[in-house]
């Protein structure tokens, strides 16, 4: 029997808080459950520096993507199963995809990226194709087995219908982090009824689309992920506690190349401070690494880089006020002059942040990042945009929501305050 054939002789499953169990009978997800690269997700944390603000949101991106892997499972085994729109022969690749969607995520993944300039999907495409235990798995498919996997992850994979599954406006991906997020935050914003949802879920020729019968659910979930995002992912403490671990990785990097000698040496950082490093260097780092830093750079002679890890070891996290870029763009640069003088580096003591989403949107072609919308099977058999049929949706469709917030180190103008009326001044123009 070919390797992407074979089924263990018993299945394996694997406890699961969100979905129960997750079913594993191929040999092939097996394998590739097994192999370093994806067993170092359990050392990323799914929701980076949240686990400050909600103490549960300890779970890895090992958890999601077993998650992912199983909606997609259900889907292709058992609502699309007989079904002539889905072709069979996609079957492995698609729930290599799922499995395989988030491998590149590095250490509190999108802070990591912002200050190095670096991208996690090219990483796991990186690691996908490249000399990997993962990769030798996917050969062992077939040559070509695992430029496919990476095509689907990339959105260019010919079959646009399995590409819909991991990437679209009600995907696997979405489904599985909404719940698990809610589940480990323990909030109640990002439940709604998947069971229904993978029901009434069909397979067509571009994407995945949904019977008019479950418009209702598609609204539940498309509001749940719009209160998640800002009462969970765009949570200010959670984004101060952000803040802090950027400034950290931006002082050691601007250290580095100035020629600090540090008392501890940043050995894992080097190459990506040279922009020398390789994959294997990119692979070699995981969350434990860069706490053990922090915990040592709190003693750091750089007395900056030491306080910043302090506060983010320590949680003594940033204050944050309310800012309107379009109104009050001539007070951060008041406010840096103030800082300067005050001797507080406004560099990495006053940054401004900014979080936005749009919830839902609707297909304009030739716009940039173009997205695919919803699409209801109504009961003649005809497609039609979601927001046409639901108000709800309609009420919310193409509306970005931008949130501006300036922080800074509260408790040391307040100390600094009583000596010096230079601090009360700032602390006056903050709370403006």
């Amino acid at each position: 029997m070919a390797y992407k054939d074979q089924k263990l002789v018993e299945e394996k499953v694997f406890k699961d808080p969100v979905h129960r169990y997750i079913h594993v009978r191929d040999q092939v997800i097996w394998d590739v459950i097994g192999t370093r690269e994806f067993q170092r997700l359990r050392r990323i944390k799914q929701l980076g520096t949240t686990y400050l603000v909600f103490h549960g949101a300890e779970h890895s991106r090992f958890h999601h993507s077993l998650g992912v892997y199983e909606i997609v499972r259900r889907i292709i085994d058992d609502s699309f199963s007989r079904r002539p729109e889905w072709n069979h022969e996609e079957r492995l690749v698609t729930l290599c995809a799922a499995l395989l969607h988030d491998l590149g995520h590095g250490p509190f993944s999108h802070a990591f990226e912002k200050v190095f300039h670096l991208d996690h999907e090219q990483f796991t495409q990186g690691i996908l194709l490249g000399d990997t235990e993962v990769n030798a798995v996917l050969q062992k498919v077939s040559a070509d087995f695992p430029q496919k996997v990476a095509d689907v992850i990339g959105k260019t994979y010919p079959d646009k219908l399995v590409v819909s599954l991991i990437s679209s406006q009600i995907d696997a991906d979405r489904m599985d982090y909404l719940q698990r997020d809610a589940y480990f935050t323990g909030v109640s914003y990002g439940h709604f009824d998947m069971e229904r949802i993978l029901r009434v879920m069909r397979p067509a020729e571009e994407q995945a689309v949904i019977k008019y019968s479950g418009m209702h659910a598609v609204e539940d979930y498309i509001m749940s992920r719009y209160q998640m995002y800002w009462q969970v992912y765009f949570h200010p403490v959670s984004r101060s506690a952000e803040v802090i671990l950027m400034k950290i990785l931006h002082r050691a990097k601007d250290l580095y190349n100035n020629g600090y000698v540090f008392s501890q040496e940043p050995v894992h950082f080097r190459s990506f401070f040279d922009r020398t490093f390789k994959l294997e260097d990119y692979i070699a780092l995981d969350e434990s690494i860069l706490l053990t830093y922090f915990q040592l750079w709190m003693k750091e002679n750089d007395r900056i880089l030491a306080d910043l890890c302090s506060r983010f070891i320590n949680r003594n996290l940033f204050q944050y006020a309310e800012f309107d870029p379009a109104t009050e763009y001539r007070k951060i640069g008041e406010l840096e002059q103030l800082f300067r003088e005050a001797g507080i580096d406004p560099e990495y003591y006053l940054v401004t942040d900014s979080s936005s989403d749009l919830p839902y949107d609707f297909y304009r072609p030739g716009e940039e990042n173009e997205r695919l919308p919803i699409y209801l099977q109504m009961p003649n058999g005809e497609l039609s945009e979601l927001s046409r049929s639901s108000d709800i949706v309609d009420a919310i469709s193409g509306k970005r929501r931008t949130d501006h917030k300036i922080y800074f180190p509260k408790d040391v103008l307040e100390e600094g305050k009583e000596g010096n009326p230079l601090f009360e001044r700032i602390l006056a123009l903050l709370k403006k």
